[in-house]
């Protein structure tokens, strides 16, 4: 979709960037060497007084023909961020693609607010392009004739093109990731089983030459993965373990785990949710779709690192066999769980494969998963909850997130809220005790089966989807966490 070009086509729009706080002379006489193109001196004015996110059009001369010039207000130079060049780039992204544009010639140099870190700058660009343009698929019968962005030319006079080629695809390996994390939250729970979910990940595995092995029900039964079996016990649909490994050391240590929640469906079971609540539990999913984006940039862009990747997949339905409250479950772990809620199955499904994470020999953990609406009444849908019984951890996923615009925020976890999943009278821990502090109660539970491992949890509830269109993306699925997993691991 991108092509590293030494000199511009004259039918494709020039996008280029204009910064506010500085004289646009320099720039003119940059587009006159450069770009052939020849500026009228009145409109230096205009282009200075361009606001920040305001896109316009320019007609300019170019040898014997007039061209179209895409004019980006970037703002101050001075002021330039990643968080704000991500939101001014993708806005202005989205303005393009809507004005119908499906091929220009991006002026990298200008574009750029700084020329010495360019690399880590293209990268962004590259990510920010393809996550802000990317159009959810639908089923409707009659097209719609949306506006696709087809083929982009980088153009740079100053920045050397291998480089630059490196660079921007790095950054659309991060934005494909994420982007694939959004189709398969979007896709229906009749189309999206476990099934289905478990032959994506075969797909991808053959792909990018990962090792891949899915686990079926009589494998769990032999493991003695009571938990998430129990979870799948009311449905017709066979429960998955899907497992991903990407070996980038010579030896296999120093392994990462993710593991991602990846329930299908969520009824809520007998603890059955209500009409309103339940629209949208396709999406509970959300956790392995992070796993799969993330494994999916790692295999694009290869790092010398160790990756396990452990999605326990079913949905939750309700049938006579279906597991109930009361009922005591065995887990993988041998520890045994007495179920109070039905619906508080993601956690069941983590258990045992966190646990068989840790028998595979990841040094650390990281589960992510559309866990508990208390991490939504906690953090909103700005900020996704986080747990760790490891500080410094937890520290390297939290400067992830922020590097990726993804931020974090810690929940406490200490020995107060550990002893509320262990109240049982029957078992050795219950799945649901109290509806106080709901978010951490669903952490503690999954923390109870790291057993001394360094391990985060991340709660994507509030963050998995937007309400409305941004400017990285449309109203829908985010794909949150498969870049902050991904850049965790590359970095």
């Amino acid at each position: 979709m991108f092509t590293v070009t030494e000199k511009w086509k004259p039918e494709d729009p020039l996008v280029l960037g204009v910064f506010t706080d500085e004289g646009q002379t320099s720039l003119i006489k940059q587009l006159k060497e450069s770009a052939g193109l020849h500026t009228p001196e009145y409109l230096e004015g205009g282009l200075a007084r361009l606001s920040q996110g305001r896109v316009e059009s320019l007609i300019l001369p170019y040898e014997n023909q007039m061209v179209r010039v895409i004019c980006i207000g970037l703002g101050a130079r001075s002021m330039a961020g990643r968080a704000e060049s991500r939101k001014v780039w993708g806005q202005a992204f989205q303005q393009i693609q809507a004005q119908g544009v499906e091929r220009c010639t991006l002026f990298l140099d200008t574009l750029i607010p700084d020329d010495e870190k360019y690399k880590e700058w293209i990268t962004l660009l590259g990510e920010t392009l393809y996550l802000s343009t990317y159009k959810l698929e639908n089923y409707k019968t009659a097209p719609i004739g949306e506006q696709r962005l087809k083929s982009i030319q980088l153009f740079s006079d100053s920045f050397d093109a291998v480089s630059v080629k490196e660079a921007f695809t790095e950054g659309t390996a991060y934005a494909e990731g994420a982007n694939t994390a959004r189709k398969l939250v979007h896709l229906p729970a009749n189309i999206l089983t476990a099934s289905e979910l478990a032959a994506h990940a075969l797909k991808m595995a053959g792909h990018f030459g990962f090792d891949a092995r899915i686990l079926e029900k009589q494998d769990m039964e032999e493991l003695g993965m009571g938990a998430l079996l129990a979870v799948n016990q009311g449905s017709v649909e066979p429960p998955k373990l899907i497992v991903l490994k990407y070996q980038g050391l010579e030896e296999w240590r120093d392994v990462t785990a993710l593991v991602g929640k990846g329930i299908t469906y969520d009824t809520g079971g007998y603890s059955i949710k209500s009409k309103a609540g339940m629209p949208g539990m396709k999406g509970d999913m959300g956790g392995a779709a992070a796993v799969l984006g993330a494994m999916e940039t790692i295999g694009r862009i290869k790092p010398e690192k160790n990756v396990l990747a452990v999605i326990p997949s079913t949905d939750n339905m309700i049938a006579g066999g279906a597991f109930k409250p009361d009922d005591v479950l065995t887990s993988m772990s041998g520890q045994t769980i007495e179920v109070l809620n039905t619906d508080a199955e993601g956690r069941l499904a983590l258990a045992d494969a966190v646990t068989y994470a840790r028998t595979e020999g990841a040094d650390r953990v990281i589960d992510v998963a559309t866990l508990t609406g208390g991490v939504v009444t906690a953090l909103g849908s700005w900020m996704t909850g986080a747990m760790t019984n490891d500080a410094s951890f937890y520290k390297q996923i939290e400067n992830a997130g922020r590097e990726t615009g993804e931020p974090i925020w810690l929940l406490p976890y200490n020995e107060d809220y550990k002893a509320q999943v262990r109240k049982s009278s029957i078992a050795d821990l219950n799945n649901s005790p109290t509806r106080k502090a709901h978010a951490i109660m669903g952490g503690a539970f999954v923390g109870a089966f790291a057993e001394g491992v360094p391990w985060v949890h991340l709660d994507i509830a509030g963050t998995s989807t937007a309400e409305t269109a941004h400017a990285l993306g449309p109203k829908g699925p985010t794909g949150v966490m498969a870049r902050t997993l991904a850049y965790y691991v590359n970095q």
